[in-house]
């Protein structure tokens, strides 16, 4: 092979080589710079809403529970200022069951600080436990809508009355739940995951 083809192939071979390292080097900028197609940024996107998504609801409110006039009832005195992050915003007395005879009866509010999450709590209390349980079965009797949990109301042990759970507005997403302890009947409504976080805490 003369001087010259060897110069020749030897000039080629360093444009060839010079050739791969441009696509590679191309190729390498497309995959991490720019559109940065390698970096899986739609992954990380899902990791971060994986992440969100898996993250406890806070146990503690983020605003103040209203004060309970200076006159309030032991009924009224009874309810808790907070249940996991609602706190008691408005406490009032109400007349939603006058016809059943309650000795008292409030309505009271508790909120997490985003109104449409708030679930609304009414209240009162019997003389027996009769009259209370009869409350109750006319509640729950009229109580339309999906089951979500049912069962006996314990304390210490020893059941003290009934409970029962219902989406009562499928397209809103609307929950009930009602239960009987002893002689206090409550009924709380509001969003269905509001609804099922309040009433498994709530203390009475």
């Amino acid at each position: 092979m003369s001087s010259e083809q060897k110069s020749s192939s030897h000039g080629k071979l360093i444009a060839v080589v010079v050739a791969a390292a441009v696509v590679i080097a191309l190729a390498l900028l497309s995959a991490f710079v720019w559109p940065g197609w390698a970096m899986n940024k739609g992954g990380n996107g899902e990791q971060k809403q994986q992440v969100a998504a898996s993250k406890p609801a806070p146990t503690a409110p983020s605003i103040k529970a209203k004060d309970l006039p200076q006159d309030a009832s032991p009924l009224l005195k009874a309810m808790p200022d907070s249940v996991l992050n609602f706190a008691r915003t408005e406490a009032a007395p109400s007349a939603n069951w006058t016809s059943a005879t309650p000795l008292e009866e409030y309505t009271l509010t508790y909120s997490t600080g985003d109104l449409p999450k708030d679930v609304t709590l009414v209240v009162a209390q019997w003389s027996g436990s009769d009259s209370a349980k009869a409350q109750y079965d006319s509640l729950s009797g009229a109580l339309k809508g999906t089951d979500l949990a049912s069962g006996d109301v314990k304390v210490s042990g020893n059941a003290t009355g009934k409970y029962v759970v219902k989406v009562t507005d499928t397209k809103s997403k609307a929950a009930t739940a009602v239960w009987q302890n002893d002689t206090v009947v409550f009924q709380a409504t509001g969003p269905k995951d509001s609804i099922q976080r309040f009433y498994s805490k709530f203390p009475l």
